[in-house]
C-alpha cells in the first residue's frame, strides 16, 4: 500500500473534525455578540494560517517522533526543556477536567427537563459535590479500560461535527424558509461588526485563540500526504477557510437567533441548547434538535471526561527522560493504568471543582469562569510548539523538511516569535475576569487570584516532580534497568 495515501481533502477535513466545534461559536458570540465576526476574520490572517503551517513543518521535519511537542522540543532543544513541554500538555488538561461534569449535568438537564435550570435550582455547594462523584466515578471508569468510551467517543465527535454544521445551514436557512424574526437590529450595518478597542475586548482574545488551537494533533499525517510540500500547506489553507466560512456564518447566525446588544447572561453554558430550541420551534419539529444535541454533547462530554484522563498522563509518563520523573508516579496496575499518576489527577481535579465554588456561588458564572480559565491554560501548550518551529529555524542546517512554510529560516523563526509572543499576550490578558469589579468586588478579585494563581500552581508542581525523581530514583533502581542489565551480562 501506497504510504502516502491521503490527499489534500482528506487532511482538511481530519483538521477541521480536530479543531472545530459549535462551542466555539456560541462562547465567542457570548463575549464579544457580532463584532465577533471582526475578530474572526483577524485571528485567522494573523494567527491560524501560520499557526497550522508551522505544525506543518514541524511534523514533517519530526516524522520519525510521532509528531509529540515534547520530542520536538526534545530534537531542538534539551531533554529537561522536553520534560516541560509534556508537563504542560498534561497539567492544562486539569482545568479542563474539572469542567465536564459540568457539561454533563448540563446536557442531562436539558434532555430530560427540557431546559438547562436544574444547576441554578440547587445550591452550588451541592452541584460542585456532585460534579465531584461524576469526576470520581469516571477516573475509576477510565482506570478500567476505555475502548468502549472511545467508540462512542468517535461516534458522538462525529455527531457533534454534524449538529455543527446543521445548525449553521438551519439559522441562515430560518429567515428566508419560515420567515423567522431576526433578532439583532442593524444586522446589514458595519458599525455593527467593529469592535471596541478597549481591555474588556482585549481579554477575550484568549477565547478566540482557545477555540482556534488544537491543530499540532494532525503533524502526524504530514509524510502520509501525497506531495506533502504542495497538498499539506493546501489542506491547512482549506482548512483555515472551512474554519472561517463556519466561524463566521455561525456568529451570524447566532446574531439572528439572540440580541447581540442584549446577549442572554447563561448563553455560554446553554447557548446551543437555546439555539436548536428557537429552531425546532421554527421548523415545527418541537425539542427535536434539542433531544439530538443534548444526546450527542452528553456522550461526547462522558467520552472526552475519561479520555482526557488516561491520554494525557500517559503521554506525559511514556515520552519523557525517566530522570525527571520519580519511578513512583509511573507505577502501573495489571491493566497498564499508571495508578499514582490518576491519583495525582484527581487530587488536583478535585481541588479544582470544590476550592472555586466555595467564592463562585452561581454556576451560571462557576461554568463560564472555568471556561475561561481553560482559555488561559490550554493556550500555554501552544507555545511549546512555537518554541519549537522558532529553534527549528534557528538549526535549519540540522534539520530536513519535505515541506517548508516560508523558505527564509529567519521569517520562519520571527513568525514563530510572532505566534509565541500573541499566544502569551492573550494568556495574560485573559486573567482579567469577565465580570465588572464594580458589581461585586470580592467576586472579582476572587476569580482575579484563581486566574493567576491556578496557573502558576500547575507550572510550579511540574518544578517539583524533578526534584523527587533526584531523591526516590537513586533508592529504587527501575525495573527497566534492570532486564537491560541482565540481557548485558547474558
Amino acid at each position: 500500500m501506497n504510504e502516502k495515501q491521503l490527499r489534500w481533502y482528506n487532511i482538511a477535513l481530519i483538521a477541521f473534525v480536530a479543531v472545530w466545534g459549535l462551542g466555539n461559536v456560541v462562547n465567542n458570540f457570548a463575549q464579544q455578540g457580532l463584532a465577533v465576526v471582526f475578530s474572526w476574520i483577524v485571528i485567522m490572517i494573523i494567527y491560524f494560517v501560520p499557526y497550522a503551517l508551522s505544525v506543518g513543518q514541524l511534523g514533517s521535519t519530526f516524522k520519525e517522533s510521532g509528531g509529540g511537542v515534547s520530542s520536538w522540543i526534545k530534537e531542538t532543544s534539551t531533554a529537561k526543556l522536553a520534560y516541560y513541554a509534556a508537563w504542560t500538555y498534561w497539567v492544562v488538561h486539569i482545568p479542563y477536567l474539572a469542567q465536564k461534569p459540568q457539561g454533563i449535568l448540563v446536557a442531562l438537564s436539558w434532555l430530560f427537563k427540557g431546559n438547562g435550570n436544574f444547576v441554578n435550582e440547587v445550591d452550588s455547594k451541592i452541584i460542585s459535590a456532585i460534579c465531584l462523584g461524576i469526576f470520581l466515578l469516571f477516573l475509576w471508569v477510565a482506570s478500567k479500560g476505555l475502548t468502549t468510551l472511545k467508540r462512542i467517543g468517535n461516534m458522538a465527535g462525529s455527531a457533534m461535527f454534524i449538529m455543527s454544521i446543521l445548525f449553521i445551514i438551519l439559522a441562515v436557512a430560518a429567515p428566508l424558509m419560515t420567515g423567522a424574526k431576526i433578532e439583532t437590529p442593524d444586522m446589514t450595518s458595519l458599525s455593527t461588526y467593529i469592535p471596541t478597542f478597549d481591555l474588556k475586548y482585549l481579554t477575550t482574545i484568549s477565547m478566540l485563540v482557545f477555540a482556534v488551537g488544537g491543530c499540532e494533533k494532525i503533524s502526524p499525517y504530514v509524510n502520509s500526504t501525497k506531495n506533502p510540500s504542495k497538498e499539506f500547506p493546501l489542506g491547512m489553507i482549506i482548512l483555515a477557510v472551512m474554519v472561517a466560512v463556519c466561524a463566521l456564518l455561525g456568529s451570524v447566525a447566532m446574531g439572528m437567533l439572540f440580541d447581540a446588544n442584549n446577549i442572554p447572561e447563561d448563553l455560554m453554558v446553554n447557548g446551543a441548547y437555546l439555539a436548536f430550541a428557537k429552531l425546532g420551534a421554527f421548523f415545527g419539529v418541537g425539542r427535536f434538535f434539542v433531544i439530538l444535541y443534548a444526546i450527542a454533547n452528553f456522550l461526547a462530554q462522558v467520552s472526552a471526561l475519561a479520555f482526557s484522563i488516561d491520554a494525557p498522563i500517559k503521554i506525559l509518563l511514556a515520552d519523557v527522560d525517566p530522570n525527571f520523573v520519580p519511578n513512583s508516579l509511573a507505577k502501573t496496575n495489571s491493566k497498564g493504568t499508571p495508578v499514582n499518576g490518576y491519583k495525582l489527577t484527581g487530587i488536583l481535579v478535585s481541588i479544582l471543582i470544590i476550592v472555586p465554588s466555595l467564592g463562585i456561588g452561581n454556576m451560571n458564572e462557576l461554568f463560564k469562569w472555568l471556561l475561561n480559565l481553560n482559555s488561559i491554560v490550554m493556550p500555554m501548550r501552544y507555545l511549546w510548539v512555537f518554541l519549537a518551529f522558532m529553534w527549528v529555524n534557528k538549526q535549519h542546517q540540522k534539520f530536513q523538511s519535505d515541506y517548508k512554510m516560508v523558505k527564509s529560516p529567519k521569517f520562519g523563526y520571527l513568525i514563530g516569535l510572532w505566534c509565541f509572543i500573541f499566544t502569551a499576550f492573550a494568556c495574560l490578558l485573559g486573567m482579567i475576569p469577565k465580570i465588572e469589579y464594580g458589581v461585586d468586588p470580592k467576586a472579582y478579585l476572587f476569580q482575579l487570584s484563581l486566574n493567576i494563581v491556578t496557573p502558576l500552581v500547575l507550572v510550579s508542581l511540574g518544578l517539583i516532580l524533578p526534584m523527587i525523581a533526584r531523591k526516590t530514583n537513586k533508592a529504587v533502581v527501575p525495573a527497566a534497568q534492570v532486564v537491560a542489565s541482565k540481557n548485558k551480562l547474558k
